[in-house]
């Protein structure tokens, strides 16, 4: 009789990874270990685990896991896995994408609604007893640009045009994407930057991503025109987009994610008029350990069955 395979959850929270691998029917086919994010794994760990769920792994331990063939990320983003400087060559990793696609869209048109909605205002005003009559912007006929077309930036098309908004975007690939209106290569980004009212960040972390949203291509931008990054805090080159604010040169911002998080309290974001910091709440939200579970679930199922895995990281890409 088969051993059954080995499967280690790193995580503070396995409840809903155990219950979506029964849902499955795997649990005979699999030996599950728990251990929460403070801990490290055992020697026996180390040496058996086969599969590992977890949000990624210090230095110097995954060569120690000389079973180990895969390694399911619990986060899209895979750029700290991939800083290891000893990421194992053969260790198939795979990541979260796509597990955010309820809950980013709705908060990042949530975001917008904010900007052009004054129900803040408002709000403010009721604490003070004031009727104050107040204009909203509306949305229809303005234009949101994104940056990374995959397949959150495709549900936020969607969900935008829906509302009268014309929408373009840049992508790796040429080909056309439902709900957009202009589909513009990754050289071109500052014609896109040009006509955008909104410009959305949804881009990887990666080597090329660097600072892609600087001096020069904030220059490109309108001076009505406001950025949100829900991307990756790298993505932004902090004091270019200061600058920028504090001259009136774009509208503003509204900043979901940063290079250091939380965000210090000296840091500058804090208290730059028309910069809004939100504490990385863009994906997250009460169901997403199940969303995840279930992926985890199809990918051990797969991995159980020698097929090929979902969400694969291109590690060459970067994401």
């Amino acid at each position: 009789m088969q051993q059954p395979t080995r499967v280690l959850l790193w995580t503070d929270g396995p409840g809903p990874y155990l219950d979506a691998i029964a849902k499955a029917g795997l649990s005979d086919r699999v030996a599950v270990e728990t251990l929460p994010r403070t801990e490290t794994p055992t020697q026996a760990q180390r040496a058996d685990t086969e599969a590992l769920l977890a949000w990624g792994a210090p230095k110097g331990l995954l060569p120690e896991m000389k079973s180990l063939r895969w390694a399911q990320a619990l986060t899209a983003g895979v750029e700290t896995w991939l800083a290891l400087p000893d990421l194992p060559p053969a260790l198939t990793l795979t990541c979260a994408r796509g597990t955010h696609r309820e809950s980013m869209p709705e908060n990042i048109l949530g975001a917008i609604f904010h900007l052009m909605k004054p129900y803040a205002a408002v709000n403010e005003d009721q604490k003070r007893g004031q009727w104050v009559r107040r204009m909203a912007t509306p949305l229809s006929g303005q234009t949101l640009g994104i940056l990374g077309l995959g397949e959150i930036g495709q549900r936020v098309a969607h969900l935008a045009t829906a509302l009268g908004m014309r929408v373009i975007g840049t992508r790796r690939t040429q080909a056309p994407v439902t709900d957009v209106a202009e589909v513009f290569p990754m050289e071109r980004t500052d014609a896109m930057l040009a006509q955008s009212d909104f410009v959305l960040l949804l881009l990887p972390a990666t080597p090329a991503t660097e600072n892609y949203i600087d001096a020069a291509r904030l220059s490109h931008m309108k001076p009505n025109a406001w950025l949100l990054n829900f991307g990756r805090g790298h993505l932004i080159n902090d004091a270019d987009l200061i600058a920028a604010v504090k001259a009136k040169q774009i509208a503003g911002a509204v900043l979901d994610v940063f290079r250091q998080e939380p965000l210090p309290a000296a840091h500058p974001f804090w208290t730059t008029e028309n910069i809004m910091v939100l504490p990385h709440i863009g994906g997250g939200h009460p169901q997403r350990d199940r969303v995840v579970a279930q992926l985890f679930a199809d990918n051990l199922t797969r991995f159980l069955d020698g097929k090929p895995l979902a969400q694969v990281v291109d590690r060459a890409a970067g994401y």
